[in-house]
């Protein structure tokens, strides 16, 4: 018989190995990076997706983008002064912590700030999100926007999801090949944290409540080899 895949040995070796080598090139990467732009930002995410992060790649195609272990990013700058790759630059690592990354660019620092700040994405929530609004879908038949449209605009939920919609949590049932509610299911509340089912059936409902947005938390100039602190305008009191 053919050994299957499962028994395969994999030697410790061999893993360690090639994550010192990826430690080792982002590491190289980031200084060589530090000697070709006059700006390095730092910059932070939420709600990260792959899908948007390309479209910014894309953007900055002049420029590079780091997103990887923190830990030696920071190291490639230098912790401290002694260890700094560039004067100032000890001063941007305490920045790099949590799911950020790095853009080094030559581009001007008003340009970067206003694209990002202007620069967002609407997708549907993950677990663990909180939810970014109320909604309840209403008692009677259940329809494909779950009451967020007129009914004389929308079309009922096939009577083939029914089963996989109470396995999320709502108490449905079919009546006449309909999928009916006897009474209002309140999906989820503002402000609470969202499970798998209710992101499942948000995403079912056509319910985006997840924002991907990059906000820059920090930058370093070259010319003046000092670091720019920039304060995230959604946290500003009005």
């Amino acid at each position: 018989m053919p050994k299957s895949k499962r028994s395969k040995v994999v030697h410790l070796t061999q893993v360690q190995k090639k994550d010192k080598e990826l430690r080792t090139k982002l590491f190289d990467n980031v200084r060589d990076a530090a000697d070709n732009f006059s700006h390095i930002y730092v910059f932070g995410v939420e709600n990260m997706r792959n899908t948007y992060l390309k479209d910014v790649r894309t953007h900055f195609a002049d420029s590079r983008i780091f997103f990887g272990k923190t830990k030696v990013m920071a190291k490639a700058l230098g912790m401290t002064d002694a260890e700094e790759y560039q004067p100032g630059l000890s001063k941007l690592t305490p920045y790099i912590d949590g799911s950020v990354g790095l853009l080094l660019s030559n581009r001007d620092p008003a340009e970067v700030l206003e694209y990002f700040e202007n620069y967002s994405e609407i997708d549907y929530a993950r677990a663990g999100v909180k939810a970014t609004r109320d909604f309840t879908v209403p008692a009677g038949v259940v329809y494909s926007r779950g009451g967020d449209l007129p009914i004389e605009e929308d079309v009922a939920l096939p009577h083939s999801l029914e089963v996989t919609v109470r396995k999320w949590g709502m108490p449905t049932k079919l009546d006449k090949g309909k999928v009916v509610l006897d009474g209002d299911y309140e999906l989820c509340k503002e402000g609470r944290t969202l499970n798998s089912h209710q992101t499942a059936l948000l995403k079912l409902f056509g319910v985006a409540m997840a924002e991907f947005r990059i906000q820059v938390k920090a930058y370093w100039s070259q010319a003046t080899a000092e670091v720019t602190p920039v304060e995230d305008p959604n946290t500003m009191e009005e």
